[in-house]
């Protein structure tokens, strides 16, 4: 399947805005913080129109025993075997995937790379212009999701040691 790579759609942040709502109106309560992550909450930055989502709540265990409330919004859990986090990827009407739900706990969230790097990204045009081009010269090059994300590593990597840096915490491996 060809890998999409889009110029910023500035429909993104309410599609996102959107979904937030409707997770939160699905399940009060649940979530202790919900926001748009990934490159779609980057003003300006190319991404796959893939809207992610991030969410901590106080236990994992209190999603899946609610976890039908997403099945019914078109959420669907995916092991991904990573730890401490949740997945549910949500396909749209035409079957191409739309939305990313990740969850973790609520005592890694101030750490979580993925919300360190959205922010540095939007901080510093120059590191989100060179992630801009590296991910449409590979989305050029491969139609290989698996290859894409290992190709993106080296750069995530430099830019989230950054985004740490500059908060005072360690470098830690962007794959969990």
């Amino acid at each position: 399947m060809t890998i999409e790579v889009r110029d910023y759609d500035p429909g993104w942040p309410a599609q996102a805005d959107a979904a937030v709502r409707e997770l939160r109106a699905a399940l009060p309560g649940l979530f202790d913080d919900l926001e748009h992550i990934g490159s779609t909450s980057v003003p300006g930055l190319a991404a796959k129109p893939i809207i992610d989502l991030m969410a901590s709540v106080s236990s994992l265990d209190a999603v899946t025993a609610r976890e039908d409330a997403l099945v019914a919004l078109g959420y669907r859990r995916l092991d991904t075997g990573m730890r401490g986090r949740l997945f549910y990827p949500r396909d749209g009407d035409s079957g191409r995937r739309t939305h990313h739900l990740h969850v973790v706990t609520a005592d890694t969230w101030e750490t979580r790379n993925e919300r360190l790097l959205r922010d540095h990204l939007r901080e510093h045009a120059e590191a989100a212009a060179r992630y801009g081009a590296l991910k449409r010269g590979l989305a050029a090059r491969t139609e290989d999701s698996d290859e894409y994300t290992r190709a993106k590593t080296d750069l995530v990597q430099e830019l989230v040691d950054a985004a740490r840096a500059g908060r005072g915490l360690p470098s830690v491996t962007v794959w969990e």
